[in-house]
């Protein structure tokens, strides 16, 4: 049944030109390819080491970065082998949440890709929660940029990896913090997917990338936990925003016409961006502070069966990689 939008929804939606009238037309991304993106024989140092886990399977790793003991999960797709290089998905959690609960609800480890989940270290405010590094409430003193470096470096060093093929994805505070990977990693990630955005000002604070990094965002209009509008009191944009300034860093020359994909989904675009990397945006109508497509729980509000995110997203980050 087609969902009424609501006021608030309804003029979020006009305010990013959604063409009245629009007819309702499939998503370019109904059948999702899971094609291995890469056969190369060569790759990282890790292409010659033993698995440090059985292929198909989530496994605790630890390593020490600025001095801290870190860990992370890892996932290997179940068609791992040491003789082909593979794309690196790195899936940053909410505020509070686990690598494993992120892994439970965003179905990113069903991906050709490997993919770590790495958790973040307890921070400071309400309940002093795991949180990540560009938010007020990260703990402070902890260079999770350099954290991120650092297990890449490991994942390179232990596993057949693609190192033009790494992407970062996130939900909520990590998602925000993927904002921050762009600005200061670009010479590592190819492209980021932040879903529920929490982009505090940290997150990109004198954001100077070496290069442009595609970016395709999903956040749901009636999210409640970070608003689709903003929050000028906790330094929140509002998402039109947000976009307009990465596309203006991408040097974007089109937004083209929003798109109504499905009854409860709107898609923008930002296009002739340099290098080819495009801005792209998901509004789900009404939708909460969720994950798009999960089957348990990923946060308050109304969460859309219309997509799933992690096939979206994948769709629009294998097209891209590192020159």
């Amino acid at each position: 049944m087609k969902r009424a939008l609501s006021r608030t929804a309804a003029s979020v939606i006009a305010g990013l030109t959604l063409l009245a009238g629009a007819s309702l037309t499939p998503p370019s991304y109904a059948t999702p390819s899971y094609a291995t993106p890469s056969h190369a024989k060569t790759g990282t140092p890790g292409c010659r080491a033993a698995h440090p886990q059985p292929p198909g399977t989530t496994a605790p790793h630890t390593l020490t970065s600025g001095g801290l003991t870190r860990t992370y999960q890892l996932h290997l797709p179940k068609a791992y082998t040491g003789d082909r290089k593979w794309p690196v998905v790195l899936a940053f959690h909410g505020r509070g949440n686990t690598g494993g609960g992120t892994e439970e609800f965003s179905k990113l480890s069903s991906l050709p890709a490997i993919v770590a989940y790495p958790e973040g270290v307890v921070g400071t405010g309400d309940g002093q929660r795991q949180a990540w590094q560009g938010a007020p409430y990260a703990a402070p003193g902890v260079d999770d940029v350099a954290f991120t470096g650092d297990l890449l470096d490991s994942l390179q060093a232990r596993l057949c990896v693609d190192e033009r093929r790494v992407y970062a994805t996130g939900k909520s505070n990590g998602a925000g913090f993927t904002a921050l990977l762009a600005c200061r990693m670009s010479d590592r990630i190819a492209a980021i997917a932040p879903v529920a955005g929490a982009f505090y000002p940290g997150t990109g604070e004198n954001c100077r990338p070496s290069r442009p990094v595609p970016v395709i965002d999903f956040h749901g209009t009636g999210d409640a936990t970070i608003p689709y509008g903003g929050d000028p009191d906790r330094g929140l944009p509002a998402l039109g925003d947000w976009l307009t300034t990465r596309a203006g860093l991408n040097g974007c020359r089109t937004r083209t016409p929003d798109r109504a994909t499905a009854p409860d989904i709107t898609e923008s675009r930002w296009t002739g961006c340099e290098d080819g990397a495009d801005v792209r945006h998901v509004a789900v109508t009404d939708g909460g502070h969720t994950w798009p497509g999960a089957d348990s729980y990923s946060g308050g509000g109304y969460t859309t069966q219309s997509i799933e995110a992690h096939e979206v997203l994948w769709n629009f980050l294998r097209r891209h990689h590192l020159r």
